[in-house]
């Protein structure tokens, strides 16, 4: 094993322990005691390897290494550190240490850039606190409005300025990004999928990331007695959503073309086994590659939800994220394979049917964006595990363009 596999083992260990459920996976979400923990070791990851520290209005994560061009904008390289309910020590993780292990590399190698190299940690990429998803990278480039970041609320009402403040962080830093400090981004991944695995190659290089919305649907009722309300009298909330939840896949079947439609949460009010539900919560995640697909089935899903609008039952819904499909740039798309190919690393070209903060980045900057294997192709469950040596091979490709794209001086340190 070389050191760099062995450095990159031991940050992914050591971020995998910072969970609420030991044993059972990785469970942290944005603001929480966890993501202190995590944060606290990335910063003085960041640090160890004479990387400038700060953290924005949302809490994400920067280590700069200054270029020598004055003012020069910035290549970013990383992912996020946040995670779904009992999830995996990779996901996020895996791009954010190679993001490290690249300016690791930086530093041993006595390498100065022209533009500065900045390694980024963001948070709530996965929505798993405050709906949604991809908040940090949404708030850094002004997707994401202010005032509606800090009106999100999670589960418990717990504003995220309030849970920010929580865990010591200061919500009055500032929060949009200027388009103009960034030059390119960089993201490594793992795949979440067989494809990598099955062909048995250990680089996908990315060339487009599906679309995808999601939505809040509430559906409001009449809570009464479950024994003394005879049933033709009844404003079943969630009978009613059960009969949504179940159209809602074939929505997808029938727009076809790879067009995905999940349910992913479902919440009961007042949540008691003798009352009948006066309220339920349930989230709609919609993905395809093309996005005349995705614009169909919204248009079936509002239709069809309207259509429960009777009987003393209200539907509401509300979009919670849209995210158009999103082309890597063709000139960092290039300069990956050949660099893969320079150091006979086999790759191949791939679409991503996973949203990831580089699909924002996307929005205003120059992308690109590695996979790397996952075993069995699971992932977002606590057997989600990746080969160390793939995410090194991974590193090595980074670790080459970013000295192109920050243009690179030998110096003597």
């Amino acid at each position: 094993m070389t050191n760099l596999q062995a450095r990159i083992e031991e940050h992914i260990d050591a971020i995998s322990k910072f969970t609420a459920t030991p044993g059972q996976g990785t469970t942290r979400l944005t603001y929480s005691k966890q993501d202190k923990q995590a944060r606290k070791y990335i910063k003085e990851k960041m640090a160890e390897y004479d990387l400038e520290v700060s953290e924005d209005g949302f809490g994400n994560i920067f280590g700069k290494l200054e270029g020598t061009i004055k003012d020069a904008p910035s290549i970013l390289i990383g992912s996020h550190f946040d995670s779904v309910p009992n999830g995996g020590s990779y996901d996020g993780p895996a791009g954010v240490v190679a993001g490290l292990e690249v300016a690791a590399l930086f530093n041993q190698n006595n390498l100065k850039p022209k533009y500065p190299l900045e390694v980024i940690a963001l948070i709530e990429e996965e929505g798993s606190r405050f709906g949604g998803g991809l908040m940090g990278s949404r708030g850094m480039t002004g997707l994401l409005r202010e005032e509606d970041f800090k009106n999100l609320t999670d589960y418990n009402g717990i504003t995220t300025i309030e849970a920010m403040r929580e865990i010591g962080l200061d919500p009055s830093l500032p929060k949009k990004r200027d388009s103009e400090t960034i030059k390119s981004y960089l993201e490594l991944h793992i795949e979440q999928g067989p494809i990598l695995e099955d062909k048995k190659i250990p680089i996908g290089v990315v060339e487009t990331i599906v679309g995808l919305t999601q939505f809040e649907i509430t559906v409001e009722g009449q809570a009464g007695h479950a024994g003394t309300t005879p049933m033709d009298h009844r404003s079943d909330a969630l009978v009613t959503a059960a009969q949504m939840i179940a159209q809602i896949p074939s929505l997808a079947v029938e727009e076809g073309e790879g067009t995905v439609a999940t349910t992913g949460k479902l919440n009961v009010f007042p949540n008691g086994s003798n009352v009948i539900p006066s309220k339920t919560v349930f989230t709609v995640d919609i993905r395809s590659g093309k996005e005349e697909h995705i614009q169909h089935v919204i248009d079936k899903l509002h239709e069809m939800a309207n259509s429960y609008n009777r009987d003393g039952i209200k539907i509401t819904i509300s979009q919670q994220l849209y995210m158009e499909p999103k082309a890597m740039n063709p000139d960092i798309i290039a300069l990956l394979k050949e660099t893969s190919s320079s150091f006979d690393i086999p790759y191949c070209s791939m679409n991503s049917g996973a949203g990831h903060d580089a699909m924002v980045l996307a929005e205003v900057t120059d992308v690109g964006m590695l996979f790397i294997p996952s075993k069995d192709g699971v992932s977002h469950t606590p057997e989600e595990w990746s080969d160390s040596l793939d995410i090194a091979k991974a590193v090595e490709i980074l670790f080459a363009a970013a000295k192109k794209l920050t243009e690179v001086e030998e110096i003597d340190k």
